[in-house]
């Protein structure tokens, strides 16, 4: 074996170990993974009551959207959002601070194809439902995007309030 070969398997055995690192992050979710509490709250208790906020995922004259796109919580409120795709594509909402999710979108254009297993996340198919339960424990302005490439851009964003 030569010393170039031995270093692409440990390159390759690098790989498979932060791979199998990712798949068994908390809660078994593969990829990135948030923790209980951010800046933007912390998963819901679906057993807890919760205000249900329903949220359409759309498509129309070349233009994408979510309706509403402008949500205003309490703070230490929990949500259930219950999403539709009414659309004829994939659609995602994903949670986060602005900066965040247009951090993520740099990444979702690298990696289109990524799917979401986080609480703050859901992809439905056309026609599809959904649901996400969050709690909002602080005050700010938060958003909810789709990150797959070219749906944010195309005018697929929202906004929540959080008083």
């Amino acid at each position: 074996m030569t010393m170039k070969t031995s270093r692409l398997k440990l390159a390759a055995l690098a790989v498979l170990i932060s791979t199998g690192a990712a798949l068994a992050a908390p809660g078994g979710a593969p990829g990135h993974s948030h923790g209980d509490d951010t800046a933007y709250g912390k998963p819901g208790d679906p057993k807890k009551p919760a205000r249900i906020v329903s949220i359409v995922m759309a498509e129309k004259d070349g233009k994408m959207a979510f309706i509403p796109d402008r949500i205003e919580i309490r703070r230490g409120e929990q949500v259930k959002f219950a999403l539709r795709n009414n659309g004829e594509l994939d659609h995602e909402l994903v949670l986060a601070t602005l900066e965040e999710n247009l951090k993520h979108a740099i990444e979702m254009q690298k990696n289109p194809d990524m799917e979401h297993d986080d609480p703050n996340a859901k992809r439905l198919a056309p026609k599809k439902t959904g649901e996400i339960v969050w709690q909002f424990t602080k005050a700010g302005e938060f958003d909810f995007s789709c990150l797959i490439p070219g749906h944010r851009e195309a005018g697929m964003t929202g906004k929540i309030i959080v008083k």
